[in-house]
């Protein structure tokens, strides 16, 4: 059964432009729908909170002042937020939709995966943590749900709902937040969190996109984290045997015990991860783990699998028209075990030749060997992994090398440091002559770019300038203003003057106008509420369907903004209309004594009133009642009992 037509947001339109279209996931904080922008008609996902977590205003602002740190990542591997509002009881933000599936899919459908397939999606998590970590923030929730791999294969990590400034972390008071497969330590022991938690995870990431399984498990949660707190990851090798080396160094590293030696955040992570992925060949790089499971048909043509293309497993092809036996799954070149070995022809016994011959012969055959592998190997060297190094380091690697040192250029980047190699020309493995030359690409840092005065700009001409300035137009909260004309910018985070880097996210604070004081319209006929609402400046929407009320059929049951609400000049105010009360049958209460009687009347939804008298001032019998029983009356209404 669809279990989101159960939801009422569905088919709604959350203030005035976003359709909600269908639930996709339910959290603990909020609830996720896939929705469409009217206005700019794309599909975007929206983020909406837990009606009971609203209420609390606390954390309501928390819940925006982490969306508006969010959205300062402008980065292409992290899911972006575009606007976040309320509408009612309702707040959300509004973020970019991705369709595809999550790291926790992949995992559930394919096992392990090979090498290669695991560092490509690594490798896009560090850069958006990497990001983030320079930005000053921390996840503190990584794990396989939170990685989402689009369709087109690209990577973004989702749900920052967790969080926080780098100096408002260092201690959370005792309560832990994040999944415990993938805790830090020191997350655990201390509630300390700083970006070498996000690495620890990434960590445990990679243990189990390589070997299928986390490292550590038990039967309950308790024993899980006293693994994390006194055991050590194990090898991804232990599994899997054979497993290159330089992976097992990766996952020690990023999972270290003790904080201080892990790399400091996701960024060191990631040159030491490329560092590795350059050591590796090919044969390594696509080695099927055992793990792996592989599909009962052809992966290439089964698309009802969530798993984009780019991480599928192959299966073994068969051999001379055999298909592989379990136990030679994961082995493609094996020999059919119907072929038999060649017999070698029988030869003639070799007439003898004197030893100058013989000499001249091993000469040649020497000479000539020597010459074949000068032209296909002896002339060529391997570029050596450089990215993370300095120039110098890279330029004494390459001497070493016997290898000469071509075009140096710069270039700004977010994730590696300055000063360091960015990337070289041929790549890192690649063959080159032994005298040959390799171009680097240095990295001069992030770049950085004041942010301009928007203030007063409309919010079209204030996006066009933010992107001639090289920046991203972030987040738009809107806020009433009596100063600043609706749609125009109010503020800007960070404020005007601020440095920040080439291609941040700046979030706009846009002005609604005036407020205007919603008037009650609650019972009035719909011609006089449209009429009073007008005069406010506000527009009217009457809602499809009708509900039972108090109020006579027609008349105005219900209103969103509520009465004494604020909104502003030109927004619209949804009427729900009445089609009347509930007609409810009365019970007959004669005869019952007066406790009997109100229990009876008000369990069937009426109000009670007593008729004493003179006479009845001491009675506990119902002589009779306003509306007789069998009859029917408007549920909420009052029923009068006579007592003698």
């Amino acid at each position: 059964m669809d279990t989101t037509l159960q939801d009422p947001l569905v088919g709604q339109v959350l203030d005035g432009r976003y359709r909600v279209d269908a639930r996709i996931a339910v959290g603990g904080m909020a609830t996720v729908y896939r929705a469409l922008d009217t206005r700019l008609d794309r599909v975007l996902a929206v983020k909406v909170m837990h009606p009971s977590l609203a209420a609390d205003a606390s954390f309501v602002e928390r819940f925006i002042r982490e969306a508006k740190s969010v959205a300062r990542l402008a980065h292409p591997n992290v899911v972006q937020v575009f606007d976040q509002g309320t509408d009612g009881a309702y707040v959300y933000l509004a973020m970019e939709y991705i369709a595809g599936c999550t790291l926790r899919d992949v995992l559930r459908e394919r096992g392990a995966l090979q090498p290669r397939a695991a560092l490509d999606v690594l490798e896009p998590v560090l850069a958006a943590l990497g990001a983030a970590h320079r930005a000053g923030f921390v996840h503190r929730d990584m794990k396989p749900e939170n990685v989402l791999i689009g369709d087109d294969g690209r990577v973004k990590v989702a749900d920052f709902g967790l969080v926080r400034a780098v100096d408002s972390v260092t201690n959370t008071t005792g309560t832990v937040l994040g999944t415990v497969s993938y805790l830090a330590p020191e997350q655990i022991e201390h509630g300390t969190a700083d970006p070498r938690v996000d690495v620890y995870a990434c960590g445990i990431l990679l243990y189990e996109m390589l070997t299928g399984d986390k490292p550590h498990d038990g039967d309950s949660p308790a024993t899980v984290l006293y693994k994390h707190l006194h055991d050590d990851v194990p090898p991804p090798s232990a599994v899997v045997p054979g497993m290159a080396y330089e992976l097992d160094e990766l996952v020690a590293a990023a999972t270290a015990r003790s904080a201080g030696i892990r790399p400091q955040d996701a960024v060191a992570l990631l040159a030491r991860v490329r560092e590795a992925r350059a050591r590796l060949d090919d044969e390594q790089l696509d080695a099927v783990p055992p793990q792996a499971l592989s599909s009962e048909h052809d992966i290439s043509e089964d698309r009802t699998s969530v798993i984009p293309r780019s991480l599928t497993v192959p299966r073994p092809l068969p051999v001379n028209g055999d298909e592989p036996d379990d136990g030679d799954a994961g082995d493609v070149h094996r020999t059919s075990r119907l072929a038999s070995p060649p017999v070698p022809p029988r030869r003639r016994p070799a007439a003898r030749r004197g030893p100058m011959t013989v000499v001249v012969a091993v000469l040649l055959v020497l000479g000539l060997g020597t010459g074949i592998w000068y032209i296909n190997s002896g002339q060529f060297t391997k570029v050596p992994p450089l990215l993370a190094k300095t120039e110098q380091q890279a330029r004494d690697r390459l001497a070493e090398e016997g290898l000469e040192v071509g075009e140096v250029t710069e270039e700004y980047s977010d994730t590696v440091e300055r000063g360091t190699v960015i990337s070289t020309d041929p790549k890192a493995g690649a063959r080159i002559r032994g005298n040959g030359s390799v171009s680097l690409v240095i990295s001069k840092g992030p770049q950085r770019v004041r942010v301009p005065d928007l203030d007063g700009y409309p919010l079209d001409k204030a996006r066009a300038l933010l992107k001639e300035e090289g920046l991203e137009p972030g987040m738009v909260t809107r806020e009433f203003s009596d100063s600043v004309p609706r749609g125009s910018v109010i503020s800007t985070e960070p404020g005007k003057g601020t440095k920040v880097r080439g291609g941040a996210a700046v979030a706009l604070t846009v002005s609604k106008g005036s407020p205007v004081d919603v008037p009650d319209v609650t019972g009035d006929d719909l011609a006089d509420a449209r009429a009073a609402l007008q005069e406010a400046g506000l527009k009217v929407k009457v809602a499809p369907q009708r509900v039972n009320s108090e109020h006579e059929a027609g008349q105005v049951a219900r209103q969103n903004p509520g009465p004494g609400g604020r909104a502003a000049e030109g927004d619209t105010v949804t009427l729900t209309l009445s089609k009347g009360p509930e007609m409810v049958e009365v019970p007959d209460v004669t005869g019952d004594s007066v406790d009997e009687a109100k229990e009876k009347l008000e369990a069937a939804g009426f109000e009670v009133d007593e008729d004493r008298g003179l006479l009845g001032l001491f009675g506990d019998t119902v002589k009779g009642q306003s509306v007789p029983g069998g009859e029917r009356a408007p549920k909420g209404s009052t029923i009068t009992i006579k007592i003698r």
